[in-house]
């Protein structure tokens, strides 16, 4: 990460943040953007007496929550949150999103579906005319031979996604596969959505269509940031 992005990134966290309230109930996306968010929330919590409880959407952002202080919960307490602050990895310009990058795409889908106003924190990079590169889908490891086999009736390449520091796949925190598919360009998001979720043994994919009604995304540069 370049010290430009990652300044880009910081602006775009801290002023997701910055839109918490006391009282809020607020949805923490996995990622390096919202880290810088969940920054500046431990910071407000510290100086200012923020009152909040997070719900995180895995185990990393758990983990980084507890380490800045936030408190947590669950969505069984919290079925409906005031807001939730995520990543994307590709954007375009009617804000939809490719998410799942790390793998958190189906709790991340659960979190910003309870959630009043979903904040999108990234840099400029991630923002695209058309929606392109590889999908990530969730898949129960039973279903995977026949998932591999929709997904290429489909037009897509499905590639397994194999761990960095350990042998073998990527392992979610549901405890499944996760499977990248790589379409090209995507035409019709909405449509691959609802075809992809609806195979087999598909938890999620990281297609995120439906929630550009309550979408705000903030790209940060270095100056600060732009609002769509």
């Amino acid at each position: 990460m370049t010290p430009d992005i990652d300044f880009s990134k910081k602006n775009a966290g801290y002023f997701a943040a910055d839109l918490v309230q006391d009282g809020m109930a607020v949805g923490l996306g996995t990622g390096s953007t919202v880290f810088f968010a969940m920054e500046r929330l431990s910071e407000r919590i510290s100086s200012e007496g923020l009152d909040i409880t997070g719900i995180p959407t895995s185990f990393q952002a758990t983990i980084r929550a507890r380490d800045y202080g936030i408190p947590l919960s669950t969505l069984d307490d919290f079925p409906e949150l005031d807001i939730a602050i995520d990543g994307a990895d590709k954007i375009d310009s009617s804000l939809r999103l490719i998410k799942g990058r790390g793998a958190a795409q189906t709790l991340e889908r659960c979190v910003a579906d309870a959630s009043e106003l979903f904040i999108v924190v990234a840099d400029e990079s991630k923002m695209c005319d058309n929606l392109h590169g590889p999908v990530p889908v969730e898949v129960i490891p039973f279903a995977l031979g026949l998932f591999e086999k929709r997904i290429r009736e489909l037009g897509g390449i499905p590639t397994i996604r194999v761990g960095v520091k350990k042998d073998g796949p990527v392992i979610t925190d549901c405890g499944n596969f996760e499977v990248d598919c790589d379409f090209g360009v995507i035409t019709e998001p909405e449509q691959l959505q609802s075809l992809i979720n609806n195979l087999p043994g598909v938890l999620s994919c990281g297609l995120f269509t439906e929630f550009t009604g309550r979408t705000k995304v903030v790209i940060g540069n270095e100056n600060g940031v732009n609002i769509f």
